[in-house]
Formats: C-alpha cells, sequence, structure tokens
C-alpha cells in the first residue's frame, strides 16, 4: 500500500513493523520504516506527508486483509499464509540484510517492549545464522503503545480461552 502510494515498488520500502496478533487488532506501524525515493532513503512518515491515511486507512485495511480476500475470493485466505510461511522460510534461511528488519510471530518471553510473557506476539526481528533476534530499543510513542497493548490483550484473553476450554475437555 506504502509503495503503492508512492509510486515505488515494494522492495524499496523496508522495516514496516506488524504488532501483535494476526487479527483485526494487528497493528501495522511505519514509524521506522524507510523507502527509497529517487537513490535517497526517507522515513514513511516524511515521504507520504499524510499523517491521517497512516493512523486511518492504511491501518484499517491492513487489519481487515484477511477478511478482504476471504470476502472477494469466497474462498480462504490459505494462499496469503502460505505466502507468509514461505517468506519466513527464506528469511530465516537467508538472513536479514544489513538495516533491515522483519516482523514474525514469537514467544514474547523477556522483550523489552512491556508485552507480556508467554505470547506468541508478531514482533520486528533481524535473523542472523538461522537465528532470529527482538530489535531492540526502538521509540515507541503513544499511539503506537496503545494499539501495541490492545492486540497483547486480545492475545492474552485468547490465551485465557484456550487454557479455559482445555481445562474443561
Amino acid at each position: 500500500m506504502i509503495a503503492l502510494k508512492l509510486g515505488v515498488t515494494s522492495e524499496d520500502v523496508k522495516n514496516v513493523i506488524i504488532w501483535g496478533n494476526h487479527s483485526s487488532t494487528q497493528y501495522p506501524d511505519v514509524n521506522h520504516a524507510k523507502v527509497k525515493l529517487q537513490g535517497k532513503e526517507v522515513g514513511v512518515y516524511e515521504a507520504l506527508k499524510d499523517d491521517s491515511w497512516l493512523k486511518g486507512e492504511f491501518i484499517t485495511t491492513v487489519q481487515q486483509r484477511g477478511a478482504s480476500v476471504i470476502k472477494a475470493r469466497k474462498l480462504s485466505s490459505a494462499m496469503s499464509a502460505a505466502k507468509a510461511i514461505c517468506d519466513h522460510v527464506r528469511d530465516i534461511w537467508f538472513g536479514t540484510p544489513e538495516g533491515e528488519f522483519v516482523s514474525m510471530g514469537i514467544i514474547s518471553d523477556g522483550n523489552s517492549y512491556g508485552v507480556p510473557d508467554d505470547l506468541l506476539y508478531s514482533f520486528p526481528v533481524t535473523i542472523k545464522n538461522k537465528t532470529w533476534k527482538i530489535v531492540e530499543g526502538l521509540p515507541v510513542n503513544d499511539f503506537s503503545r496503545e494499539k501495541m497493548d490492545l492486540t497483547a490483550k486480545e492475545l492474552k484473553e485468547e490465551k485465557e480461552t484456550a487454557f479455559e476450554f482445555l481445562s474443561s475437555a
């Protein structure tokens, strides 16, 4: 979406973060994203100059992407999931280029972003020698904090529901 809006290829956009759950609460964060425009790398916010789109339609569209695919195809969005798996395998196998990171659902234990432990939560990671590592120290503004906490809350509730179901079975 960002590449289309800026008239560049998707390869020219990097370091967009998906925080949290794979649901309608996931948070696509471009605060640390970069785009290559006319040979120069600039921040996405600076390049787009459209905060309302980035904090509104962009987030909502990404959050509803799976449902949109299902509605349009009248079928499962399994091919999107399969593509994501292939991308993850590629990233694990080849690693992430220097200065770039990808988002991956990993166990949240010991993270520095205030996400409760023991959740499968999407974080920005770098990968080297087939080992992922959470990107530490990225500043999180109040808007992002609210979105990150909302998706963590949903994951915590889903986990509690699953454990309740398992304990009653």
